[in-house]
């Protein structure tokens, strides 16, 4: 199991091929295994995966299915968890995105981007 703490020098963030950004959302996980049902938070998002609060998280490895819901929009996605973290949660990178869901995906980030942009005092 790989743990991302301070004490651990190896750093998921510079690991990253994309930004992650704060996102709320909620999240079905469904184990490819099992098939068995989670319910979620995702707290942040980029092009290649999410972070998911979980009180139980998944094993590194675990392949999984995850749904994302916001009130307008719907994404899902094959996924893997990459890292797990006790008591907190996974991160997730996504495998084979449907071209369908890509629309949703890039309008959440649009919209934490803006969001995460510093806003100009002038104006």
């Amino acid at each position: 199991m790989t743990i991302r703490s301070p004490n651990n020098p190896e750093r998921r963030d510079d690991r990253r091929r994309t930004p992650r950004y704060s996102f709320v959302a909620n999240a079905e996980v469904s184990e490819t295994a099992s098939q068995i049902r989670i319910f979620a938070r995702v707290s942040e998002i980029s092009m290649n995966g999410c972070y998911l609060d979980m009180i139980n998280p998944l094993p590194v490895g675990t392949e999984i299915f995850v749904k994302i819901f916001t009130e307008t929009d719907f994404f899902e996605s094959a996924a893997t968890v990459v890292y797990s973290q006790p008591n907190l949660g996974v991160g997730l990178m996504f495998q084979d995105i449907s071209r369908h869901f890509l629309p949703s995906l890039q309008k959440w980030l649009l919209e934490a981007m803006r969001a995460a942009a510093p806003v100009s005092e002038g104006s």
